[in-house]
Formats: C-alpha cells, sequence, structure tokens
C-alpha cells in the first residue's frame, strides 16, 4: 500500500466524513487523484468506502490502524524484554507464512536495530535473539489460513491476525502441547480485559457459547533432536460483516457481540495477547505443558460432552473425557477409551438427543 492511500484511510479512519478537499490537501494530490485511490482501496480491501454528498467520504464505521508505538505503550517492561521485533504490515498473504520465510525473516530482524525494545537486540542481523519472539501483525490477510488448511477470513481492520516466531532448543516433538498452553494464553489476555465466558475446544480453538471467537494455528520446524523454530499464528474475531463471514462454516461470534457497546481496541488487544504469548512461550522452554494443564481443564468447554472425532475419513462417536498430562484428548467410546494426539483431528459436539423431560 502506497503512503498515500495509508494516509487517506488513517483521514477516514473516525467513521466521520471528511470531504475530497480536505483530503487532497493533507495528502498533496488533486481530487481527481483522491476519487482513484478511494475506488483503488475500495476494490482491493472492501472498505466499504461511503461518499455522502456535500460532505465527502467515510467509512461505514469507524477503524482502529494498528500502532507499533500504542502497543508498545501498553506493554509492560518483561513483555518488551521479549520482543525483539515488532512488524505492522497493511497487508499479507498470511503473517504466519510471512514469518516463516527465511528471506523475509533475515529483512525482519534486519529493521530490528532501528527499534529499541530493550532486548540489547545485537546490531548482527543474522544473530539469534535467545527467549525473545519475532512478531508480526497485518491489518489484513489475502491467504490467511487455519487449521487443515482451511480459510481464515482476514478483512481489512477489523479483527486481530497475530503470529509470533520462538525458538527453542527443543526437539519438535516435545512442543505437542505448546498449542494448549497458547490457548490458555489468548483465554487469560481476554479475561484480562474484561472477557467473559470464554472457553477453549480442543486442541486450538477459543470458543464463547460455543462458537467460534478466535484460532490458533502452530507451524514448527527443526531438527530431530533440535533446536526448533515455531510460529503461533492467532486470529481473533473482533468485528465481522455478515457477508465476510458467509465463507465460515461453523458457528462463530465476534468480540463485538461478546462485549456489547463496550468497544475494546485492536491495539490494546494485541498488547494483552503479546504479554500472555510470550511470557507463555518462555515459560514453556524449561516447564513443558503441566503449569498449564490446570487451567486448560477449568476453561474446557466439552468435558464429558458427546461428540464426533473426525480422524481422516472416519467419524468417531464418543464422550469427550479431557486430556491427559501430554494434550492428547481422550474419548469413552462403545470399545473403550481412545487417545488422539493434537494434528490429527476435527472436534464437533454431537447434538445430545431430544427429550421430553
Amino acid at each position: 500500500m502506497s503512503p498515500r492511500a495509508r494516509e487517506i484511510i488513517r483521514l477516514l479512519a473516525d467513521g466521520k466524513p471528511c470531504s475530497g478537499e480536505t483530503i487532497a490537501a493533507a495528502v498533496g494530490i488533486s481530487r481527481a487523484a483522491v476519487w482513484k485511490i478511494l475506488h483503488q482501496l475500495d476494490a482491493e480491501l472492501g472498505l466499504g468506502i461511503e461518499s455522502v454528498r456535500g460532505q465527502g467520504y467515510r467509512l461505514p464505521e469507524p477503524i482502529e490502524l494498528l500502532s507499533s508505538d500504542a502497543i508498545q505503550t501498553q506493554l509492560d517492561a518483561e513483555s518488551r524484554q521479549r520482543i525483539s521485533v515488532l512488524e505492522i504490515l497493511d497487508q499479507v498473504d498470511s503473517t504466519n507464512a510471512y514469518l516463516l520465510e527465511p528471506s523475509r525473516r533475515t529483512a525482519l530482524v534486519a529493521k530490528s536495530s532501528a527499534r529499541d525494545f530493550g532486548t540489547g537486540l545485537a546490531a548482527n542481523a543474522g544473530e539469534i535473539c535467545a527467549d525473545a519472539g519475532e512478531i508480526c501483525l497485518a491489518e489484513r490477510q489475502s491467504a490467511g489460513r487455519g487449521r487443515l488448511g482451511r480459510r481464515w477470513v482476514s478483512p481489512f481492520g477489523r479483527n486481530i491476525y497475530l503470529s509470533i516466531l520462538w525458538r527453542y532448543p527443543l526437539a519438535p516433538a516435545q512442543l505437542g502441547g505448546l498449542s494448549l498452553a497458547c490457548g490458555v494464553a489468548v483465554a487469560q489476555a481476554l479475561d484480562q480485559l474484561g472477557v467473559e465466558g470464554v472457553g477453549l475446544k480442543w486442541p486450538n480453538d477459543v470458543h464463547w457459547q460455543r462458537r467460534k471467537l478466535a484460532g490458533l494455528l502452530l507451524e514448527v520446524a527443526g531438527e530431530a533432536q533440535g533446536p526448533s523454530l515455531v510460529v503461533v499464528g492467532v486470529g481473533l474475531n473482533l468485528r465481522l460483516r455478515a457477508e465476510e463471514a458467509a465463507a465460515i462454516d461453523q458457528p462463530w461470534v465476534d468480540l463485538c457481540e461478546v462485549c456489547g457497546e463496550r468497544a475494546l481496541g485492536r491495539n490494546a488487544l494485541a498488547a494483552a495477547l503479546i504479554e500472555r504469548l510470550t511470557a507463555t512461550l518462555s515459560r514453556y522452554t524449561d516447564a513443558g505443558l503441566t503449569p498449564f494443564l490446570d487451567e486448560w481443564r477449568r476453561l474446557d468447554a466439552y468435558q464429558g460432552e458427546p461428540v464426533s472425532l473426525l480422524n481422516g475419513q472416519q467419524r468417531i462417536q464418543g464422550r469427550y473425557d479431557g486430556i491427559d498430562a501430554q494434550g492428547n484428548l481422550l474419548l469413552e467410546t462403545d470399545a473403550g477409551r481412545r487417545t488422539f494426539a493434537a494434528g490429527e483431528v476435527s472436534l464437533r459436539p454431537r447434538p445430545r438427543p431430544k427429550g421430553n423431560g
């Protein structure tokens, strides 16, 4: 996105009408050029820009653009120590893919020399920062993705699309419970902001009243015996239009519905998520899943429920019986208890039999 296009969006972000003359003067272009950029933005980003007779242009509703400065000011000192890079992109194919691509990652680390997060980041861009994450947020994803290759709906400026790259001395096999620990972190971040009634669905969904509010996607690379690199992606619904959500194949909810008139800012959400997630990622190195198990079980939204498990092409019916110490799902079936590892299955609640009492 060009600097001029970005500035025009900033001028319209409050949702109030802004005249073409005012925009042209602020950006330093003609009114005809303003009109052209507005139409390009509408076509590319689906902003729904409206023309108000006699007043100018406006967005259908206000949006809060992400700001690294606004996020940093809401982070505590320990969280700042756990960040080596914080990058905010106007749009990207996928924040996870951005951090996983070596050439992009090298460029990202190089940019950090101009930023001070209190980490003592070396000027050498190739040096690995121990126990500090590289963070990417985007206003929009053109190819956002969830588990099992599903598409993640990612309109401009309306939700949170966040990825954190973290390095571990551990083997990839030792990171099997990390997605559950990160789910706890997301739930805790929402609780910190006063969001009530959040629950977890194995292995890595955040629900509210049996509808999906957020999801996590963890992607791991590394040597068989370690070290490992993991990218934790979080998509959090803040404000979704019905037409944008038409492609979602499961019940969903956004924070606007959950919180009602009490608005939550995107920068505050991003800061809370970064604080909780980086603390969790750091702690997991030595402690593993164990310190997060009790909280995960407390937040488990489907304990004891009859469920259907999809394992490849096989559908398995049973009663969901929580997780074991490794984070595996436990399912009581007619043939006895079975164990399933994260990444193998998708869980859907099975309707309870209807009765007349």
